[in-house]
């Protein structure tokens, strides 16, 4: 989409939210979503979004493939032992012993910072993108603002959709950057509003990447820890830490394997 197309649909989301006094209306066809995204720019520049996130919202089109798989993620639901068969766990274990005794200093430096073993990030590392083999081919921005508009689960994408236009503000990301169906980018798939949250510059190199190994995963351990990680505190099911697992994940089947792959990576 060419600069000046760009410039007069932003123009024209700047005119209709102004004239339009009601909140971004939610909808569960695609007939809806330029309304919405006229309304919601309004919103987006109240929470402090700026010309360049706007205008990613004005680009930003919608996500039919996200949709259908958030109709769709059927894996949630099987056993423990059928999950753990489908997600690759004994691949994920032994890649993730490799890994660990590869960069033990920077696993164990990660430890001393932020309390989380090494286990649990490289499993979530493991788990979400195959250790950074595929980080997803959806355009995040198009996808979280779906989801945003989607009536289904609109009050949790919101702010996710609001961070991610922060993170075009940033420079993080563009309208273009890819990352998975539901609008999660990097290593460890962050939610986009986590992303701007809990994002680390762990290679000191100015900004935070989170298509930087080094970077996502240390935005995760960052992340586990502020929502509460007890550092030394068991992570098992029952234990301490096993409801912080719960934070990046709500599907039990996924807690469960995690904590498992995290004992059996540290050995």
């Amino acid at each position: 989409m060419g600069y000046l197309f760009k410039a007069a649909v932003t123009a024209v989301i700047f005119t209709s939210s102004t004239v339009a006094a009601q909140a971004a209306t939610c909808g569960n066809t695609s007939s809806g979503f330029n309304a919405w995204k006229a309304a919601f720019a309004s919103e987006a520049q109240r929470a402090g979004v700026g010309q360049r996130g706007i205008q990613a919202l004005a680009s930003s089109q919608y996500a039919s493939k996200t949709i259908a798989a958030d109709r769709n993620q059927k894996s949630f639901k099987y056993s423990l032992d059928k999950f753990m068969k489908v997600r690759g766990a004994p691949t994920i274990v032994s890649q993730g012993r490799k890994r660990k005794a590869k960069n033990a200093s920077f696993f164990e430096a990660l430890e001393r910072q932020y309390g989380v073993p090494a286990g649990v990030i490289i499993a979530i590392h493991g788990m979400e993108t195959g250790f950074g083999r595929f980080m997803g081919d959806s355009r995040i921005v198009s996808a979280i603002t779906t989801l945003a508009y989607d009536c289904r689960r609109s009050a949790f994408f919101v702010p996710h959709a609001i961070g991610a236009l922060k993170l075009v503000d940033k420079g993080a990301i563009d309208s273009s950057t890819k990352g998975a169906k539901h609008g999660e980018l990097g290593h460890t798939q962050f939610l986009p509003g986590n992303a701007l949250k809990y994002g680390i510059d762990a290679n000191r190199d100015g900004r935070v990447n989170f298509y930087t190994e080094a970077d996502a995963l240390a935005s995760t351990a960052n992340f586990l820890r502020q929502k509460g990680w007890k550092p030394g505190a068991g992570f098992q099911e029952g234990q301490t830490n096993f409801k912080i697992i719960k934070q990046w994940n709500a599907a039990g089947v996924y807690q469960k394997a995690i904590a498992i792959m995290g004992a059996e990576i540290d050995g």
